[in-house]
């Protein structure tokens, strides 16, 4: 999916910096409404260049722009914004998720966000009964909002959480003992019957990425930590990380933020070599030209700076945090479109798991009012044919036995491979594995020289989810207006 973005350039009040930041955070002393003391001399030298154009770059922009500095560039790879958000067009006015999508009820930055920018919310549906199926077998059942994770597991999960700071699981006090395992492994020390077992397995897929033997324990409850740690706000639907959707779809604010930034956005500019970043002036050499900057928000995925050439080499620390980060755990997720949402008349919900098949979790994707009917469904592509025609049907006919005949009528489908996309989204959810955080956490945030590490990786609470990203965002942007402040004072 392509999409341009304006080049019209939009006057913003320069509003106090409180506005975005969403906590006071030492913000006295910044001079907002003056103009910046270490503005460049050389008007070829920019204040900041940021790379990337998801969710945390482009919040991270507008913050900047909201603030008073107006010497900033956003660099992004792809023809499009949005980053991991990205919004399947379904016609007549109707959109369909392909990447990340909700928003919690404990996820204020991007809740606030999206009330910034005057985009609305909706609940996600999930009133009625879910399927399990099994070979032929098929079983219904009320979660009442739930995924059905075993309570008594939640519990310990939930309790074991309280152990491990989501800012800096490696400073936990266990962390020796539970960098050490992984979810896997602990589960298997637990009595877990198929149906709750296979709810809890797919919970962790989707939230980690990779099946529990490769998830790293330690991880894993670092996000249960961000969800006040409560299980049942990180996999769940009612009161959880999956309560809320986003009128448009997700990609929409990333779609409003580059339209107000106009022409400060500059798509299909992947960034080659950043040189110079231990220097006063930092270059970024781009596919659409160089770029010099005193300050470069590194807003991407720490195993796509892997592809960018450091000049010096960055410090040996951060170096090997980058090499060992994960880069391969990518999601594939379709939607099936139907004229209506046929199965809520039937007291479904439309959600589904299913063991051993290529249906991890399929759920009612529908829009606000279920004026047509969509089913979203996270798969697993070495069981679901490449070739769409085949995928497709094999989809119908699964959806026909779990939700009745009208499934295998379709209007259309749509199949978006996070790992086949394009070259700038290797994974589309970080699944640290045993051991990681205790050997490279320290490295994930301090800033190399002038580079300033953002993305939803780098975030306190909620990493890895669209809140994370916000976060990061506005986080980066203080580090930037306040290194700017410092040098202005020094000069």
């Amino acid at each position: 999916m392509k999409r341009s973005i304006s080049g019209a350039s939009v006057d913003l009040p320069r509003r106090r910096l409180l506005q975005f930041a969403g906590a006071s955070v030492a913000l006295g002393g910044l001079g907002l409404n003056a103009k910046w003391a270490n503005a460049s001399v050389d008007e070829d030298i920019l204040d900041v260049v940021i790379v990337g154009a998801g969710l945390s770059g482009l919040t991270a922009a507008c913050s900047l722009l909201q603030a008073g500095c107006e010497s900033f560039l956003v660099v992004e790879a792809r023809d499009r914004v949005g980053g991991r958000t990205l919004n399947h067009d379904l016609g007549n006015g109707y959109i369909s998720e392909a990447g990340g999508q909700w928003i919690g009820s404990s996820q204020t930055a991007v809740a606030d966000l999206a009330r910034e920018l005057g985009v609305g919310t909706f609940p996600s549906y999930y009133q009625g009964e879910s399927v399990f199926l099994g070979g032929e077998g098929r079983m219904v059942t009320d979660l009442k909002g739930t995924l059905g994770a075993d309570e008594t597991l939640a519990a310990q999960l939930s309790e074991l959480s309280r152990d491990v700071p989501s800012a800096a699981p490696w400073k936990s006090p266990r962390a020796a003992e539970f960098d050490k395992l992984s979810v896997g492994d602990w589960l298997s020390k637990q009595n877990v019957d198929l149906q709750k077992g296979l709810s809890l397995e797919g919970g962790i897929v989707i939230s980690g990425g990779v099946m529990p033997a490769k998830l790293g324990l330690l991880h894993y409850l670092s996000m249960i930590n961000s969800a006040d740690c409560e299980y049942s706000q990180l996999d769940g639907m009612a009161h959880s990380a999956q309560d809320t959707r986003i009128v448009g779809g997700s990609q929409i604010l990333s779609i409003k933020m580059a339209e107000q930034l106009g022409e400060k956005v500059k798509l299909s500019s992947p960034v080659r070599q950043i040189e110079g970043w231990d220097q006063d002036v930092v270059t970024i050499r781009t596919d659409s030209g160089d770029v010099r900057a005193r300050k470069v928000i590194m807003a991407i995925h720490p195993a796509l700076c892997q592809q960018i050439e450091f000049t010096p080499q960055l410090p040996a620390k951060r170096a090997a945090l980058q090499r060992a980060w994960p880069g391969y755990s990518p999601m594939r997720k379709t939607a099936m479109v139907y004229s209506r949402p046929f199965w809520r008349e039937k007291g479904l919900n439309g959600h589904l798991s299913q063991i051993g098949g290529p249906i991890i979790w399929a759920y009612d994707n529908s829009p606000p009012n279920g004026e047509i009917g969509v089913i979203n469904a996270f798969v697993r592509s070495a069981t679901l044919p490449s070739d769409l025609d085949k995928a497709k049907r094999v989809q119908t006919e699964i959806y026909a036995q779990a939700l009745g005949e009208e499934a295998l009528s379709p209007l259309s489908y749509h199949d978006h491979d996070w790992g086949q996309a394009d070259p700038w989204t290797i994974t589309c959810v970080s699944a640290i594995p045993p051991g990681f955080w205790s050997e490279h956490g320290e490295a994930l945030r301090p800033p190399c020289g002038n580079l300033i590490w953002s993305g939803t990786e780098t975030a306190e609470i909620w990493a890895g989810y669209m809140d994370g990203a916000v976060r990061s965002g506005r986080q980066s942007a203080l580090q930037v207006l306040n290194a700017l402040r410092l040098a202005g004072r020094s000069a």
